[in-house]
């Protein structure tokens, strides 16, 4: 077996016999990869707070031929002021299950790591809604892994010009004389437009830089969530939990 060291997030953790866990950790260099703790779940082993949720940091693990196991942790954040806030925290969980949701093994997993680490700080700004974190993460969590919408074109003719509205069918923006013949596309306030297109188009650092009025975050709700809809052959329940909270 060889040891290697990755830096990554724990995702889930599950109990293992009596006293291991079984982690899985969106991993930079990696992608996303399950491990063995021996004794995480036992009183005063070194691996029980190491392999708890929201954990990021390094992990030092060996690599044997069908699975791997994890020796040591170097924690840099716990975030554990998700952990206090159960709103907070459900947020964490259902963007954590969107990651593992795309995460595969052995992909170059930097990007969605380096995303989903800035979307929970971003759960922490108090001047940043919830509500805004979560349209802004699931659109450039499906960006990322490129099934994002086309913002920057009409669908059918290829207009690079607005005014827009956006067609969840076809995936994109049309704009406003197609727009008047496609079932279903939705008017797009200027601002909206907008914010989507920065979205799509920002680097991660750049994406937790601004909030929006209320009738551009109704226009955004509506649309990344027919959006994820049509397009992540997925139900979480960790969603399921987090609509309950916050409705």
């Amino acid at each position: 077996m060889n040891q290697i060291t990755v830096t990554g997030m724990v995702l889930t953790a599950a109990p293992m016999g009596e006293y291991d866990k079984r982690i899985v950790i969106l991993t930079r260099e990696r992608g996303k990869i399950s491990a063995f703790a021996r004794g995480a779940r036992r009183a005063g082993n070194a691996l029980m707070g190491v392999t708890e949720p929201f954990a990021f940091g390094t992990f030092a693990i060996y690599e044997g031929r069908t699975s791997y196991t994890l020796m040591s942790a170097s924690i840099s954040n716990y975030f554990s002021e998700l952990r206090q806030d159960m709103e907070g925290a459900y947020y964490g969980f259902y963007f954590m299950d969107l990651a593992g949701y795309y995460a595969r093994e052995g992909n170059d997993e930097t990007q969605l790591l380096g995303l989903l680490y800035q979307t929970l700080r971003a759960l922490l700004n108090p001047h940043i809604p919830n509500r805004l974190v979560r349209c802004i993460y699931e659109l450039k969590t499906v960006t990322v892994n490129g099934e994002g919408p086309q913002v920057f074109s009409c669908m059918a003719c290829g207009r690079q010009e607005g005014p827009w509205r956006f067609s969840v069918r076809r995936g994109g923006f049309l704009c406003e004389n197609c727009g008047r013949l496609e079932n279903g596309a939705r008017t797009l306030l200027p601002s909206t437009a907008y914010t989507l297109q920065y979205i799509v188009s920002s680097p991660v650092e750049k994406l937790y830089t601004f909030v929006v009025k209320e009738e551009v975050q109704g226009e955004l709700e509506k649309i990344v969530a027919d959006y994820l809809e049509k397009y992540v052959d997925r139900h979480f329940k960790s969603l399921e939990i987090l609509k309950m909270i916050v409705e």
